[in-house]
């Protein structure tokens, strides 16, 4: 029988050679576990606080299929810079069978990171990148105080991130970095405090980003450049094809410029320019609905957009707008909630927040059945300008300062049946002419309730 100091030397001299990794926070485990990746592909590890210092870096290539899992008692500690750990791929077709050669399903699909923890320790210690992979999959993973919690870059396909905490990181949340990735799904997890947004996608090729039943809040550095807790920018690339639903967006307005959804659809074709006589695109065709929307400067904002449908929501505290609109088109605004509940007070002072909706240079537009209740200190409380065939039908505006409904040099629209009254009391009413135009010309405007005629 070996004694009890042999299998200790024993135990210190696998630990030298990267093979068993020690997990007590102060051992510097990088060499160990990465030669369970390149020895063994699937690695489990046991309750411990694991440091590295440098990348994990799992080359499906090489390794096969991989994956690391924990039952929730597991911490990755980064105390190096870049990415924890790093899922390379060589996957370079699209989600259509025919476009995947054989190795990546023999070798590459669905590599897996399941019940850890990745805790920074450097100021650029990131959590999980992958590139060039195939159906990676991140379910119940924590990362925090790291810089980017999930980066995707370059290239995947059908990524999946399910019941995951992403929290009080200094970047961002999920960031789509310049990507080419179609299908990805993140649902059912928080994604909260991160100061340079919460799911971010700038550039690249994204389709089909679907976002659903997860609480997004409090993505916005005070100190930093403006955020969104849910960023989509087109410019250097294009962005579409986007659901987001199901989910509470919030916090917070002390951040200059924070918005809940930020769209930004100006993206680039070489050839529009000769075909369409314009520069950039209109990127879109998003869906946002069944979302709750509230504590920050713009709840909404959609810029140089086409086809964004914003149905079946609920706003409140957008400190400077609810709903921002400029120079887009095909947008369709229905049967929200715009409003100011008395039992939500800013420092017990509810009038901070201005709310209000603004439609600039759109066109082919829809806004009906909406109620927008309580806009205060804005020169209207839906402001129509420079826009051209729009429906403004069949909401209710009630109960705002200033004009409730202004339509300024409108072409070719129609205001129809909406309620667009101020019934508070007499030394609280606007005096404001309820409905006005400016200019404009061949609008249809008629069988509206107004307080203020």
């Amino acid at each position: 029988m070996f004694s009890k100091s042999f299998l200790l030397l024993l135990a210190a001299a696998s630990v030298a050679l990267g093979q068993q990794p020690v997990g007590d926070g102060k051992a510097d485990d990088t060499a160990a576990i990465q030669h369970m990746f390149d020895t063994q592909g699937s690695v489990r590890l046991p309750k411990g606080m694991y440091l590295i210092t440098k990348t994990l870096k799992i080359d499906l290539a090489k390794t096969g299929y991989s994956a690391l899992s924990g039952d929730g008692t597991v911490r990755l500690v980064m105390a190096g810079s870049g990415p924890a750990l790093h899922f390379i791929g060589t996957h370079e077709g699209s989600a259509a069978p025919e476009s995947f050669k054989p190795e990546v399903w023999e070798n590459q699909r669905t590599p897996m990171v399941e019940g850890i923890e990745i805790v920074g320790a450097h100021a650029e210690a990131d959590g999980i990148e992958a590139t060039g992979t195939m159906q990676i999959t991140l379910s119940r993973v924590v990362i925090r105080e790291c810089r980017h919690a999930v980066h995707l870059s370059t290239r995947n396909r059908n990524v999946l991130i399910t019941a995951c905490h992403f929290y009080h990181n200094t970047g961002i949340g999920v960031f789509y970095d310049n990507v080419n990735l179609h299908q990805s799904n993140i649902v059912g997890s928080h994604i909260s405090y991160n100061g340079g947004g919460g799911v971010v996608s700038v550039g690249g090729n994204v389709r089909n980003l679907h976002i659903g039943t997860c609480d997004i809040e409090g993505n916005h550095a005070k100190d930093g450049p403006p955020s969104a807790n849910v960023m989509l920018d087109s410019r250097g690339g294009s962005i579409g094809e986007v659901t987001i639903t199901g989910c509470t967006l919030q916090h917070t307005h002390k951040s200059p410029d924070s918005a809940n959804i930020r769209i930004i659809g100006s993206g680039t074709d070489a050839s529009l320019l000769r075909r369409a006589g314009r520069e950039h695109t209109r990127e879109g065709n998003v869906t946002i609905t069944a979302n709750v929307f509230s504590d920050v400067q713009v709840n909404v904002e959609v810029q140089h957009s086409r086809g964004v449908t914003i149905t079946g929501n609920t706003f409140w505290e957008g400190f400077q707008h609810d709903l921002v609109v400029t120079d887009c088109s095909n947008i369709v605004v229905t049967g929200n909630n715009f409003d100011r509940n008395p039992r939500y007070l800013v420092n017990g002072n509810d009038n901070a927040e201005m709310n209000g909706i603004v439609f600039l240079r759109c066109e082919d537009s829809i806004l009906n059945n909406n109620v927008i209740s309580g806009v205060w200190k804005q020169r209207a409380a839906v402001d129509i300008e420079s826009c051209n065939r729009l429906q403004i039908c069949h909401n209710s505006v009630l109960d705002s300062d200033g004009v409730a409904l202004r339509l300024d040099q409108v072409t070719n629209s129609m205001v129809i049946g909406n309620i667009i009254r101020d019934d508070r009391e007499e030394d609280k009413r606007s005096k404001a002419t309820s409905l006005i135009t400016v200019g404009g010309k061949d609008n249809e405007i008629e069988q509206n309730v107004l307080g203020n005629k």
